[in-house]
């Protein structure tokens, strides 16, 4: 390990030399209370910034009880990264001078979601944080003086903001990890209790507006139907009422504007935890639920969609069904069998954007159309065997689709936001339908086989490419952050080339590398340059959904 005086001395050695020469400060430098790690240099000032990190002693700062298990660390290295945003915020002018990305510093973007991410790691020894910073430049001339301002004058500042110890780091400390243990509690009791959501009492649900997930300012606050009222007793907050969502089938129901869509989208975005003040903070879902939805265009390989469509006039196989191009109905059913591959237990439609043909059939089209004539089995009548059969539970929003009041075993209806039980009364309008069962098979049958992928790159939250072929994620609803896209970008190629052997199918592949990711960690799978930008852990739904997505497979 260099001291900071040899850091000095290299930087003064460089300047004014060509942008390259930035590549001998790679290496590891004693900065006293933490070590300075420059891992990756940019090759250009316009590519993406350089990567660094700061490994700060955690001996005598933050307990090892703050962090003595999995939901305590991830809800303390969120805590950190988002107080490294603020000492950022603090400490950093903005006198960005140069060409390209010069001075920038950032770390990752945090939204109102928890998640584990690669840029904050905490352990009883240290504090390790990554971030981004941009080697200043003029032209592509190495600019020493400005990136030494940068690491002598504003990272240790940074760095004794966001890690020392002070008495209003201790008290948000604990502050996070009692909100990290309610969530834990109710997590772990929806099984016990025979529920899929938790939905607490003064839970504010609307979000600002359509691209900002804040809460809505003077929305009306979530309040549980007295019928579907239970009450946990939390560690810290101690008694919580609220809505508990059964197992089985439940239909949402209500007029349009009323907040139908809004509370799915609740429960969709539940299987994180959220930041205080985000007003879900305690709105809690079964981690294996999957939002599915129609997806016009998306690519299939090899897969067992037969449950819901068989007997096509083109006489393709369905058990191992293949498309580059799938319709509303071709691609639903193929969501839903994956979705079943990698083991979810809870579906969570909208009838908004599902294909109309997938879902239900309408009583006097199925008397002018036969059933021989018909290939699509809809939804409806499979919905009652995936619970009793497979276990499988169902969340319907349905704003026009009465049918569905006939299968379901609570309905719910949304009246200007406020949530009633209206099952009693959907019970007497509806009608006896037919239903087919539900088999568990190998849904997705083609090997993957082994493909070195050289790049691997993101473009938003919703698209990311290896190497030069696109894959599509808009309609992945439950991936929240860039990060995420980011890991699943750095998870396929590392899937691709390392994992894949031409016997394992797309849903093991998936399995194998969210077990590894479990186990070792998401850096265990991501490059050393992290071209990607940094990533935050997936669940093994979105993996395989992006692995199936991937045109070349």
């Amino acid at each position: 390990m260099r001291t900071q005086e040899e850091l000095r001395a290299q930087l003064r050695q460089i300047d004014h030399k060509g942008y390259k020469a930035y590549k001998v400060l790679e290496g590891e430098y004693d900065f006293g209370s933490y070590r300075l790690c420059i891992d990756h240099v940019q090759g250009d000032p316009f590519s993406t910034p350089s990567r660094v990190r700061i490994v700060y002693g955690n001996r005598k700062n933050i307990s090892p009880e703050y962090f003595d298990s999995d939901h305590r660390r991830t809800a303390i290295e969120d805590y950190l990264l988002r107080r490294l945003h603020r000492s950022l915020r603090m400490c950093d002018d903005g006198g960005r001078r140069g060409s390209g990305k010069s001075g920038l510093v950032t770390a990752c973007r945090t939204g109102q979601e928890i998640l584990e991410r690669t840029s904050m790691r905490i352990a009883p020894e240290q504090i390790e944080a990554r971030i981004e910073v941009g080697f200043p430049a003029f032209g592509r001339t190495i600019a020493a003086g400005e990136l030494g301002q940068i690491l002598f004058g504003l990272l240790p500042e940074v760095a004794d903001k966001t890690f020392r110890m002070q008495r209003s780091m201790q008290r948000e400390l604990e502050e996070t990890v009692s909100l990290a243990d309610d969530q834990q509690f109710i997590r772990e009791a929806l099984e016990k209790m025979g529920l899929v959501a938790f939905v607490a009492d003064g839970s504010v649900l609307p979000r600002e507006n359509g691209v900002s997930q804040r809460p809505m300012k003077q929305a009306v606050p979530f309040r549980s139907p007295d019928s579907l009222a239970v009450t946990l007793k939390l560690p810290h907050r101690g008694n919580v009422r609220g809505m508990g969502v059964r197992k089985g089938i439940t239909v949402i129901a209500g007029g349009g504007f009323h907040g139908k869509s809004t509370l799915l989208k609740a429960l969709e975005r539940g299987v994180y935890n959220h930041i205080a003040g985000d007003g879900r903070e305690l709105v809690i879902t079964d981690s294996t639920a999957f939002k599915l939805r129609a997806e016009e265009g998306r690519c299939i390989h090899e897969t067992d969609i037969s449950m819901f469509i068989s007997n096509l006039p083109t006489g393709a196989d369905t058990t191992r069904f293949s498309t580059e191009n799938a319709s509303g109905s071709t691609s639903q059913a193929a969501n839903t069998v994956e979705a079943l591959s990698c083991g979810s237990t809870v579906l969570l439609i909208d009838e908004d954007t599902s294909a109309t043909n997938f879902m239900v059939r309408d009583g006097r089209m199925a008397q002018l159309v036969s059933d021989e004539k018909e290939p699509i089995t809809p939804f409806i009548r499979k919905i009652r065997s995936l619970y009793c059969d497979l276990g499988v539970s169902t969340v319907l929003v349905a704003g026009s689709s009465g049918d569905y009041l006939s299968v379901a075993d609570t309905v719910l209806q949304m009246d200007c936001y406020e949530a009633k039980d209206v099952t009693e009364r959907a019970r007497e309008l509806s009608v006896p339908l037919a239903e087919g069962k539900a088999r568990r098979t190998v849904w997705i049958k083609k090997p993957v086989r082994r493909k070195d992928v050289e790049k691997s790159r993101t473009h938003g939250w919703d698209t990311l490419t290896l190497d030069k072929s696109e894959i599509d994620l808009r309609y992945l609803e439950q991936i929240v952050d860039e990060s995420q896209t980011a890991a699943l970008a750095y998870i396929l190629q590392y899937i691709l080339g390392k994992m894949a052997d031409g016997k394992k199918t797309a849903a093991e592949l998936a399995q194998e590398a969210y077990r590894k990711q479990q186990k070792d960690g998401i850096l265990s799978m991501t490059p050393r340059n992290y071209g990607a930008g940094p990533a935050a852990a997936v669940r093994v739904q979105e993996i395989l959904a992006a692995l199936v997505r991937y045109r070349m497979l």
